[in-house]
């Protein structure tokens, strides 16, 4: 016999038969089981369902009337953002309290039974974590990141952010764990674990060690803060900014727009710099490697001059010093202050370009030159009257001379050509 064309492998078939016949034959009881009543039990259902998103629409609108009249910003979020979820979970409790009004088969019953609280359960959980980002939201809209003293607001901001990513994964795990427990097995299963928490234990322990270490990390953070949200840092040798706190890792946005993701437990663990962990106020330095010639009396004033030109400067330090030399050269350092980290480097460098345009304009010796000496032995280059040819009119003339005086050079040529012109006549 020929196998008919079913486009699957041979035994494929054979093997996903006893699945379907499992799942096919409770479906067909559950159908073989509806009656007329149960037809107005499912209106019912639908009725009660109806009514209370009805009666829930009302109760919004009426609480966001007196939110709005009270200006009650808190509450506003809340209900807002509470809306669409709030609509869900009114409608699957009418289901569950109109159940038990409702003759149905058992196997029917129990199966709805366990999808609701299912759905119940999850949409508590989805609930409580939106009603708690409303809150941190709000309390954190109190606060301007963009103003030019924004500590506070970068403590509070992230404060908020780390509390509300670990409160989300423990409302995710406490949901999860109570959706697993509604099943009949999987409580057995945790019972059994907690009768033998020994090796047990141990093992998911150490399974959990990186989510733990990680957790632990972000509360460590949240409370002691060496780091905030907008912190200028330095990590793995790449300056930024702290954009982002997250509960297993922190993105740093660097200068050139990369992103340097590391770890919470690094951040604890390895020492890194933060240039604005107390104020975001920074000092700039610019270093000039200039002659000995150079006066450094007019480099200060031009320094001065420079700076309450400039809108980048805050007006509190300011500070020209040689503070090294060499064979060939003075190292000069000035050191100014900015309000930030970024407009200190943009200040650094207005300076930098100023002082070099100036030096160049009035003082091109103060630029970095070398100096050498030549030294000439005046025994080798002279030359005794006996060894020297003699010259035309009969005069020697010393190679010295020559080189030391090339106007008596002219003055000899002038003469010579007047002694030729009276022979001639």
């Amino acid at each position: 016999m020929t196998q008919p064309q079913t486009g699957q492998p041979a035994g494929q078939g054979d093997l996903l038969e006893p699945l379907a016949s499992r799942v096919a034959e409770p479906l067909a009881g559950m159908v073989d089981s509806v009656e007329m009543s149960n037809l107005i039990g499912a209106g019912i259902l639908i009725s009660a369902v109806i009514i209370a998103v009805f009666v829930k629409s009302v109760i919004y609108g009426t609480a966001m009337k007196a939110a709005r009249r009270g200006k009650q910003q808190m509450l506003m979020r809340i209900l807002h953002r509470a809306r669409s979820v709030a609509t869900i979970a009114v409608a699957i409790l009418a289901v569950e309290l109109t159940l038990p009004l409702i003759t149905m088969p058992e196997a029917v019953g129990v199966f709805v039974d366990r999808i609701v609280n299912l759905f119940l359960i999850g949409v508590c959980g989805w609930l409580v974590i939106l009603v708690l980002r409303a809150l941190t939201d709000a309390r954190m809209s109190r606060y301007d990141l963009d103003a030019e003293d924004n500590l506070e607001a970068r403590r509070i901001t992230t404060r908020m952010r780390v509390l509300r990513q670990m409160m989300t994964m423990v409302i995710l795990l406490v949901t999860v764990a109570t959706m697993l427990m509604t099943f009949p097995s999987v409580r057995a299963i945790g019972v059994s674990l907690f009768a033998s928490a020994g090796v047990a234990g141990i093992v998911i322990g150490f399974a959990a060690r990186p989510v733990l270490s990680n957790l632990l990390a972000g509360i460590q953070i949240a409370l002691t803060q060496p780091i905030r949200i907008g912190d200028a840092v330095i990590m793995e040798g790449e300056w930024g900014w702290i954009e982002e706190i997250t509960s297993t890792y922190v993105v740093v946005k660097i200068w050139d727009w990369r992103r340097l993701v590391v770890p919470l437990t690094q951040i604890i663990e390895k020492p890194f710099q933060n240039w604005t962990r107390e104020t975001a106020s920074i000092i700039g330095s610019v270093v000039w490697h200039l002659d000995y010639t150079a006066p450094v009396g007019r480099m200060r004033e031009k320094l001065k001059e420079f700076l309450d030109e400039s809108a980048l400067w805050d007006g509190d330090v300011q500070v020209l010093q040689v503070i090294e030399t060499s064979e060939e050269t003075m190292e000069l350092r000035a050191l100014m202050s900015a309000k930030n980290s970024p407009t200190a480097w943009d200040l650094r460098c207005e300076i930098r370009e100023k002082m070099i345009s100036w030096l160049q304009a009035e003082c091109p010796g103060a630029l970095p030159r070398r100096r050498g000496q030549l030294q000439i032995d005046q025994n080798e280059i002279a030359v005794s009257d006996a060894e020297r040819p003699a010259s035309d009119d009969g005069r020697d003339r010393n190679i010295s001379d020559q080189i030391q005086h090339p106007e008596d050079d002219a003055a000899d040529e002038k003469k010579a050509a007047g002694h030729e012109g009276s022979r001639q006549q």
